[in-house]
């Protein structure tokens, strides 16, 4: 139960001198949260349930459009955390795995189902349109005593060390607001806030990619059970993803080397159509589809700020690193991250003295699960890792660590040590066995790195 909250006074700031001055400080509280998606909403939302004034700022109004609509089987304990599994159903379709297709192997396809991983106790996740997920979980944050704001873009950040922060941000209609608080939490995602304020933001010296994606209708799903998979396909730029959703809509699109969507030399849904003709399993199974609204493309996927914490500050999700939507994990992570990042900043906040090492144990916590889903991502288009996928053996319980790893189950007791071990010799010894096209494949990903490509015709650099 959420426990009752005051309301944030205005404030009267008095210098040093004794003179008193009359500060724009619109409100106070003891969390500014800039960023009203999945990340924010979840910390937001914990802290209050644990007795803290939280205010949070959403530079658009929700409904949004975003990409990211496949959930793990992790994501779900965190939804019942936060008081809003059982809307989710109503919204979501249920997926209880992840199809994976080749055109080169003479086993097309493979389907990993989430009740064969390590723990069978999580069998199934939903697929999600973004903009109800999103408002959903922005409607639950309001609800649970979250004072949240849409239509507020905030403009900056004036840090004090060793005292309280203000955050300076503007409405729609043209009106400052400042907010003075003992923590900044920065969950605006790939618009990452702090980290292009802070210059601490970098691109992915293991990985880079882009994407283009657009909704369909008339996209036919697989049968049965499986109508809720997401379908997954390599082809020579990259691979695909088509994620059905509960509408019937088909959420399609294409994650391919820089180097490739830099090619466009007509419009992006005149490319994505191309695109497509080049899968031919793709191909076929969109061959009767209506594209429904825009076509989008975004660039340079792969980044992580050097800083995930300073005095007064955490970010959290998106804003602090992404690396590639493959499995699904982007949300995941940056909701995890968001309630791990809550504990820790409730410590901090109850005792001062020990902030900087809890938020540097947090730092690693989050990391360690980036670093074991990283590794399958940074490795995906390789020949050895393609062929391991489409032919999968449990020897030493290799493909039950690889499901429990697609189920987003990197941060508790798992046993997957040993199997991500075996399975890492097995993926080094086919990659040795196929040398010259792992070779080919490793020094292409890391041309890739180098080049930046904006979602548009012009490239633009992440560290400008």
């Amino acid at each position: 139960m959420s426990p009752r909250l005051r309301m944030c006074p205005a404030l009267d700031v008095a210098p040093r001198d004794g003179k008193k001055l009359q500060q724009d400080i619109s409100e106070a509280c003891d969390v500014v949260v800039i960023g009203g998606g999945p990340a924010g909403t979840t910390i937001a939302t914990r802290l209050v349930q644990m007795g803290w004034q939280v205010s949070l700022l959403e530079k658009e109004r929700h409904p949004r459009f975003h990409i990211g609509e496949s959930l793990l089987p992790m994501n779900l304990p965190i939804l019942e955390q936060l008081g809003v599994l059982e809307q989710v159903k109503v919204i979501g379709l249920t997926k209880y795995g992840a199809e994976f297709n080749s055109t080169v192997d003479d086993r097309p396809s493979q389907t990993y189902y989430f009740s064969e991983a390590l723990d069978k106790a999580h069998p199934h996740a939903f697929q999600v349109r973004r903009s109800e997920f999103d408002e959903l979980l922005f409607r639950n944050c309001i609800a649970r005593g979250v004072r949240a704001r849409e239509g507020t873009r905030v403009t900056d950040v004036d840090f004090h060390p060793g005292g309280r922060s203000v955050v300076r941000a503007v409405t729609e209609a043209g009106e400052p607001l400042s907010l003075e608080c003992a923590y900044v939490v920065d969950a605006s995602g790939r618009d990452t806030f702090l980290s292009r304020r802070l210059g601490s933001r970098r691109k992915s010296k293991e990985h880079n990619s882009a994407a283009i994606f657009g909704h369909y209708g008339s996209a036919p799903r697989r049968p049965g059970r499986d109508a809720g998979n997401i379908s997954i396909y390599w082809f020579e730029h990259g691979w695909f993803w088509m994620i059905p959703l509960r509408d019937g809509t088909m959420s399609v699109g294409a994650v391919c080397w820089p180097e490739y969507l830099r090619t466009r030399d007509v419009s992006t849904e005149e490319f994505l159509a191309r695109t497509i003709a080049l899968c031919q399993p793709v191909a076929e199974r969109m061959q009767d589809a209506q594209l429904l609204g825009p076509v989008r493309a975004t660039g340079n996927f792969s980044y992580r700020s050097t800083r995930m914490f300073g005095p007064g500050y955490l970010l959290v999700g998106d804003a602090y690193t992404f690396i590639d939507p493959v499995f699904s994990s982007g949300v995941f992570l940056a909701m995890h991250a968001a309630m791990e990042g809550s504990i820790v900043l409730d410590a901090c906040m109850r005792d001062p003295a020990t902030a900087a090492a809890r938020l540097k144990a947090h730092e690693e916590r989050v990391l360690r699960g980036v670093r074991v889903i990283s590794w399958f991502i940074y490795r995906f288009t390789s020949p050895a890792l393609h062929r391991m996928f489409m032919k999968p053996a449990n020897h030493f319980r290799v493909k039950e660590a690889v499901i429990s790893m697609l189920a987003g189950d990197v941060y508790r007791d798992t046993p997957l040590k040993r199997p991500m071990l075996a399975f890492k010799l097995f993926y080094y010894l086919m990659s040795a066995q196929h040398l010259f096209r792992s070779w080919a494949g490793h020094l292409r990903r890391r041309r890739n790195v180098r080049v930046t490509f904006s979602g548009g015709t012009t490239p633009v650099d992440l560290d400008t």
